[in-house]
This record gives C-alpha cells, structure tokens and sequence, in this order.
C-alpha cells in the first residue's frame, strides 16, 4: 500500500504542475478574434462613403466628419484615409503603399471618385473565460482521477493486500485469524468464501486432532488392559513349565483358562485394528425429502456426453417420478461413484440404469458389461482399502464403493452388489435402495 499512496503523491504533483504551467501559458497568450472585419461594417462603411460624396460632392476628412455627418457610429474603425481616383501615379502609388501602424488592419474601398483605406483594429480576444474554462476542466479531471484512484485502492487493491496473506498464513498452518466481512461485489463472495474454507479447515483440524486424541488414549487403555491377561498367561506358563500342577483335571483347567485369556487378548486387538482402520473418514449428510427425477436427470445430462466421447453404450430405462428421503447431493455423488467404477473396472461396451419402485423404497440398478471380479471377493467390495483382482494397474484406493454404503446407511438406505451373466457375457451388478418419502 507505501507504493499506492506514492503513487497518490506523484499523480497530485503531477497535476499541480500541469495547471501551473496551463495557467502561466493562457496569461501569457494573446488571443485574436478570428476573421478580418465583418461584412456588415464594411457595407455600411462603403454606402456611408458613396453618400457622402453624393451629398457633398467630395471626399469626408476623417471618420469623425463621415459619423457627424449621419448621426452614426461605426464600432471598430480606426481611421478612414482617402486619395483622388484623378491623382497623379505617384501619388497613388504612395497612398497604397503607405506604412499602415503594425497594430492595425485596413479595408481598401473604390468609389468613382475616390480611393479609401479604412483602418480597424482587430479585437484581442478575451483570455478570462479560456482560463476559467481551463481551470475548471483540470479540476473535473484531477477529482475524476482521485475519485478512480481511491475506487481502486479501497475496492480492489486493498482486498487483494488482505488475501495476499491468507494462502501464506494457510500454509503455515494459522487459521485461528478470520478475514473481515465485506459487502462489495467484486471481492465481498470472494473473501467469505476464503473465510468459510479458513473455518472450515481449522474445524476438520480440530476434529482430527480430538479424533487423534481419542484413538491414543483408547490403544493406551487398550495396551493396558492387555498387560493382565497377559500377565496371567505368563504365570500359568511358568506353573506347567514346573510342572506344579500334577492333576490332569487341573491342567486342563489351566489350559481352558489360557485359552479365555487369548480370546480376552484377541478380543482387545480387534478393539485396535477396527480403532486404528474404521472411521478414519468422517461423513455428513443432510437428509431431506427430494424428487428421484432431479437426480437422474441430472446424471443422465452429465454421462450421455461422457459416455458418448468414451464410445460407451449408455441407457436409462423409464421410471416413474416419485418423492424419496435422503441428501441430494449425497446421493448423486453415489450414483456417480458407482458409474465411474463401471466405465473403469468394466469392458467399456455397454452401461446401462433400470429403475424399480417397490412399496417402501425405491431400487436403482447399475449394470456393466466385462465384469472379471471372482466370486470370493463380491463379499468384500463394499470393504475400506479392498481392491479386485480386475483392478490390474488402474489406479485407485479402494475408497469408492466404501464410501458408498456409509453414505447410504447414513440416508437409511442399502447398496449391494452381485455378478450376472447376460448373453454369456459376465455383468456387474449394483443395486441402490433409497427410502421414499
């Protein structure tokens, strides 16, 4: 913002010196009116002459006799100077040449008896009103450039200086400072949608951090606990190890009782393993009531392209519009999930949607040909971090379908999945329940 207001500065001398200079040039200059002397004048002045001379029967001595003589008043004439048309060459060669003053202009008029120069000064035009003029257009400008350059500093510039700093304090991990609120339309969107995702980060770090927490001082609990079965196992190991225990009925006991301290152990590690592994994701969803037409339109509108550039089949059966229960948006991202498994895990022939509504719930179906999934795994695809043996190198995590069902359970729906065979060709199969409303 120093260069900004340097900047501010520079502008505003800048400007002082131009209306400085502007006004020291217009005081300095001389305007003249445009033109040489109005027709009008010189007619006047011409019929004044020839009616003079007819009512006179000769020349007027100056200007001051042809004005008495008619009562008039001719504005801007100077002088009037004449020779005799009957004048030796001489003497009208000097009357045309003579030294006219620097200052002044003349007409030359032609009677039958007379030759007249009529002199006249030419007006000096006013330089009050240029420099008025001049000086209220530099101020309209310098206010319109202030103006623009304040618009600029408060509306863009000072804006982008606040989110300059945010990517940066992100980065290092400070998200406790929110960004102020504002209204303008150019930046106002921008800056609470960077302060909602500030706000959103800080509460996801917040939440992993009480997750972390939580997970640590279960497996410490859980360690501990361990330590007493354990603890007893040992004993018993080293009383057979003596042999203290002579009765057969007694080591069976003894046995019986380190098997329930294994159970007991096994039992605290799968506590772990489901701590250390299960909701590792966290999900939200707001469930409400939405029509199944808005969602499979909007699939249809998205995939009938995607399928088309791809050379895939693509086919939706008609259903019937009905209302259903769950998140929207959820549910859409579902829907997606399981088509894109199928244009990636599939043979890319044929993909294709039908619909069924049953009494409590309505059924989408997704089908694709090229299924190479075996038997043994279908039981496991809804699992975290599984992968198929028909994954080959195509990338992924394992997450996809995962999410699926804890997004559908989270809506009270179901998903499953089942391998068909159709024209001897093998199809995956997955089934989306939604509740209706």
């Amino acid at each position: 913002m120093k260069k900004m207001n340097r900047l501010l500065f520079f502008i505003i001398l800048l400007f002082g010196m131009l209306f400085c200079v502007g006004n020291i040039y217009l005081a300095k200059t001389t305007f003249r009116e445009e033109g040489r002397i109005d027709k009008v004048s010189v007619n006047r002045i011409e019929k004044a002459l020839q009616q003079y001379e007819k009512d006179y029967g000769t020349a007027p001595k100056d200007l001051a006799q042809l004005e008495a003589a008619f009562g008039a008043v001719y504005d801007g004439i100077e002088s009037i100077s004449f020779v005799s048309a009957d004048a030796t060459s001489q003497a009208l060669s000097d009357f045309f040449n003579a030294d006219l003053r620097d200052d002044s202009d003349y007409k030359m008029i032609a009677t039958e008896r007379f030759y007249y120069a009529v002199e006249y000064r030419v007006n000096a035009g006013d330089n009050r009103q240029i420099i008025i003029l001049f000086n209220i257009l530099a101020v309209f400008a310098f206010f319109c450039v202030l103006a623009f350059w304040f618009y600029m500093r408060n509306k863009v510039l000072k804006p982008f200086y606040q989110l300059s700093e945010v990517p940066f304090e992100l980065s290092k991990g400070n998200l406790s400072i929110p960004l102020q609120e504002n209204k303008d339309k150019l930046f106002g969107r921008f800056i609470w949608g960077m302060d909602l995702l500030r706000e959103n980060l800080e509460e996801n770090r917040t939440k992993e951090l009480e997750l972390q927490w939580e997970k640590k001082m279960l497996l410490l609990s859980l360690s501990h606990d361990i330590k007493t079965p354990l603890s007893a196992i040992k004993l018993y190991a080293k009383a057979l190890s003596r042999n203290l225990y002579k009765e057969e009925a007694k080591k069976l006991e003894i046995a019986g009782n380190i098997d329930e301290k294994v159970d007991e152990i096994e039992g605290y590690i799968s506590d772990i393993v489901k701590a250390s592994s299960e909701d590792f994701l966290h999900f939200e969803v707001e469930n409400g009531e939405f029509y199944i037409k808005d969602v499979l339109e909007q699939i249809r509108e998205y995939y009938e392209d995607k399928m088309q550039l791809n050379q895939i089949a693509f086919d939706m059966a008609d259903y019937r519009n009905c209302l259903v229960y769950g998140d929207q948006d959820r549910f859409v991202e579902v829907l997606q999930n399981i088509i894109e498994n199928a244009i990636k895990y599939g043979d890319g022939k044929h993909i294709w949607l039908e619909m069924v509504r049953e009494e409590e719930e309505f059924i989408i179906r997704i089908f694709n040909t090229g299924c190479r999934l075996e038997d043994k795994e279908l039981p496991h695809v809804f699992d975290s971090f599984f992968r198929g043996s028909n994954v080959e190198k195509k990338p992924g995590s394992g997450l996809g379908l995962y999410i699926c069902r804890q997004l559908m359970h989270l809506m009270e729906g179901e998903i499953t999945a089942a391998v068909t065979t159709k024209d001897e060709d093998c199809i995956m199969m997955v089934q989306v329940a939604v509740r209706l409303a």
